[in-house]
């Protein structure tokens, strides 16, 4: 197995991550909140949402990453 080939299974494993994390977030918010009718008050995340946004966060570096290192390598 190349690196080549070793940067694309990464990226598909990641970005199928990233997919599945970024789903579990969007599932409480409702269609009200893609028009603006969610409250402008300020909440913080806690619990499983500020796990959930960590780890999107590290997912994301972690893509970006791997597709910068695929982009140098091919």
């Amino acid at each position: 197995m190349q690196l080549r080939d070793f940067l694309s299974l990464a990226l598909i494993l990641v970005s199928t991550m990233l997919i599945f994390v970024v789903a579990l977030q969007a599932k409480g918010t409702g269609f009200g909140a893609a028009l603006g009718g969610q409250d402008a008050g300020f909440r913080t995340k806690r619990g499983v949402q500020r796990t959930l946004h960590n780890i999107t966060i590290a997912l994301s570096a972690v893509f970006i990453s791997l597709a910068a290192w695929a982009v140098a390598a091919g």
